[in-house]
């Protein structure tokens, strides 16, 4: 049996035992040291103080709210077009100017005479319009020209000028630009006059 602590000897072998010489030097040099005993330190406890984070207010930012009201587009500034009252369809830009004070357009047995001359032409009442100048005295030329935009201008008579309309010879056709305006009996001056007739129907033929 192998004992490491000679102590436990005694326990183990209750009679006397007795050591060699050269044994005893050994066992009395050899120390026998107490146990340690470590003390079982107790942990730290250690408690965990949040600190609270103050935060400072932030400035509270408003955007600003822009009310976006569109526009309203102002109407252009026209010149409102006249109300003229006339007769026919202006098919082919033919503007005849006649002076009847008593009548919506013109006399019923000129508007016949009219219409044969003009058929020989090769015309008809919707191709022209007849304007009577007796309901329209203040209207100009130019409103004229506006709207109807002549290419033919036909004036029976000195009393159908409109304002503005000048630089016109009895008979005597005059072109501007494209176009060509004849200034003309009216037909009270021509219907008892042969020769006005005559001369008026030549001048239309190249009008």
């Amino acid at each position: 049996m192998k004992v490491e602590n000679p102590v436990a000897l005694r326990f183990i072998l209750q009679d006397d035992l007795y050591l060699l010489n050269a044994d005893k030097s050994f066992y009395e040099k050899r120390e026998i040291l107490p146990p340690v005993i470590q003390e079982i330190s107790e942990p730290e406890i250690r408690t965990q103080v949040d600190t609270p984070v103050i935060q400072e207010p932030q400035p509270e930012i408003k955007t600003p709210v822009i009310d976006i009201v569109p526009q309203e587009a102002k109407p252009e500034a026209k010149t409102p077009e006249p109300a003229f009252n006339y007769l026919g369809k202006n098919l082919k830009n033919f503007l005849i100017l006649v002076h009847y004070p008593d009548q919506e357009f013109i006399a019923d047995a000129h508007l016949a005479a009219l219409q044969n001359i003009l058929k020989r032409k090769e015309f008809s009442l919707d191709d022209v319009v007849i304007f009577n100048m007796a309901k329209y005295s203040t209207t100009t030329i130019a409103q004229l020209a506006a709207f109807f935009k002549p290419v033919k201008l036909l004036l029976l008579g000195q009393a159908s000028t409109p304002q503005g309309m000048t630089g016109l010879t009895l008979n005597m056709p005059k072109t501007s630009g494209n176009r060509t305006a004849l200034y003309s009996f009216s037909f009270d001056e021509m219907m008892d006059s042969v020769d006005n007739k005559k001369i008026f129907w030549e001048l239309m033929k190249a009008l």
